[in-house]
């Protein structure tokens, strides 16, 4: 009959069999704790520890999408502005993000807040609505540079909203509608200047060809025949009784 104490150690020997097996799957890495002292990283696949001497912490290398929480933020030009973003980051190095910083997670998300406000606490309201790309690009050296001692890559961060009061809302509307006035006027002024040019021209070719003027007469009273009028108004050229003006003085000078 086999006794409980050999039943109670083999329960205990396969509970320690069991927990010195690790599986990693192929994104993550187990850093490795003998007695307490770090001996290098270990995975993917089948791991074995030695039991109660090895601890294992697992850390995942897959990219993280972290929101960054809105921020109240102070432009340079004294405006106040509420943004939010989102960061792109990945563990290149697990045993530096397990040594190096308590929680690499709680960290980069509390390093990249203080990095939003600041950053963009430098920039004027114009450029954080106009140049988003150029902040973006900031933002990402900027925090990368703080998280690089940890083992961890910055590899895109996003501004998302940017959240303006409402009476700031409205003065940027009052300046578009100025703005949009304002080129509205400048294209009807270049419009009517080369009109003008084009009717300069045509008038400098009307006076050297005076045939040219009789029959742009005759094509403005083909297009007013085309409407119905009841009356017709006809300009005639002077030039046209000119002949017969000078018949009649030399009629009454022979006289």
């Amino acid at each position: 009959m086999v006794s409980y104490s050999f039943l109670t150690v083999l329960f205990i020997g396969i509970l320690l069999l069991t927990s010195s097996i690790k599986v990693l799957r192929e994104y993550e890495r187990g850093v490795i704790f003998r007695l307490g002292r770090s001996i290098g990283t270990k995975g993917p696949g089948l791991i074995f520890l030695i039991p109660i001497v090895d601890k294992m912490v697992k850390i995942p290398l897959r990219t993280v999408a972290m929101d960054v929480p809105p921020q109240d933020v102070i432009t340079r030009d004294n405006v106040s502005v509420k943004v939010n973003a989102v960061i792109y980051f990945r563990v290149l190095d697990a045993t530096r993000a397990v040594l190096e910083v308590e929680n690499y997670l709680y960290a980069t998300s509390q390093i990249a807040q203080t990095t939003l406000r600041s950053t963009l606490g430098q920039a004027e309201l114009d450029e954080l609505l106009a140049n988003r790309d150029k902040i973006n690009k900031e933002l990402q050296l900027v925090i990368d540079g703080h998280t690089e001692p940890w083992g961890i890559k910055v590899s895109t961060v996003e501004v998302k909203n940017v959240d303006l009061p409402q009476e700031m809302q409205r003065a940027i509307a009052r300046q578009a509608e100025a703005e949009r006035e304002r080129r509205a006027k400048v294209i009807n002024a270049e419009g009517e200047l080369q009109a003008s040019q084009k009717l300069s021209e045509a008038a400098k070719v009307l006076a050297t060809q005076p045939l040219a003027m009789q029959l742009r007469y005759l094509q403005t009273l083909a297009e007013i025949a085309t409407e119905n009028n009841s009356t017709t108004i006809f300009p005639v050229p002077i030039d046209l009784f000119e002949p017969l003006i000078r018949a009649r003085v030399l009629a009454e000078k022979s006289s």
